[in-house]
């Protein structure tokens, strides 16, 4: 018996299987930002075979459950402590580490390749504008949300529980922005593939970015499709 269908949201798909997001991905279908969909809407607007699909997603959830191990794990089901801890310690702390790296990459690609290749500018704009508003977003996750989530769960205060859905969306609206530059960064460097001739600093430019985009799709994800109905959910009981 088939687990997933079309008719379920994109997000609670990735949430209760989250290997699909590799899937996914492979299809272009956005699984962070537009993970509130339902999964036929994306099948429609992009004209992928809904049969071929389901069928890999269903498959492979099969082989994970009859046990091949898998380090994955189960979101839905951990402490509201250790969902935070993950998104601070793994995916805050990669664009801490990451982002001046890859200003510097696209920074000198610019300067040495863009006269012959214009769309470097472009890259290079809207890597600084995503770079831009993710430090400010970490911030207001890191000294709003999350210091009110915990402060909540400690002294039970609707106050602190308030402010932490009261900030979501902004949130949100910062995670759809960044979703936007994601897709207009991959499709004007035709899905990170640098030119034949390109130089290491080239290539390594853009597979710095195909990994960015990897580790914020995983980030946005956390954030929207669990942490956020989660803290919804405790607002309505």
């Amino acid at each position: 018996m088939s687990i997933f269908n079309s008719n379920q949201k994109i997000g609670d798909i990735v949430a209760k299987f989250p290997n699909a997001a590799d899937i996914l991905k492979k299809y272009r279908i956005d699984f962070c930002c537009g993970g509130d969909r339902l999964l036929v809407t994306a099948i429609n607007e992009q004209g992928i075979n809904e049969e071929e699909l389901l069928e890999r997603i269903n498959i492979s959830y099969e082989i994970f459950k009859n046990n091949i191990q898998s380090n994955d794990r189960n979101w839905l089901e951990v402490s509201f402590e250790e969902l935070i801890d993950q998104i601070v310690n793994s995916h805050h702390a990669y664009l801490y580490e990451n982002l001046p790296k890859i200003s510097e990459l696209t920074t000198k690609i610019l300067r040495v390749h863009g006269a012959k290749h214009p769309e470097l500018s472009r890259v290079y704009k809207l890597f600084h504008t995503i770079k831009m508003d993710l430090e400010a977003h970490l911030i207001e996750e890191e000294t709003i949300q999350y210091p009110a989530i915990k402060s909540y769960l400690m002294n039970n205060n609707e106050a602190d529980l308030d402010k932490a859905i009261n900030i979501i969306k902004q949130l949100q609206d910062e995670h759809t922005g960044a979703g936007n530059i994601l897709k207009e960064l991959r499709e004007i460097t035709n899905d990170y593939e640098a030119p034949a001739n390109a130089c290491t600093t080239y290539r390594l430019a853009y597979s710095k970015l195909d990994e960015m985009e990897s580790d914020l799709f995983q980030h946005i994800h956390l954030e929207s499709n669990i942490l956020f109905p989660r803290l919804c959910n405790l607002k309505e009981n």
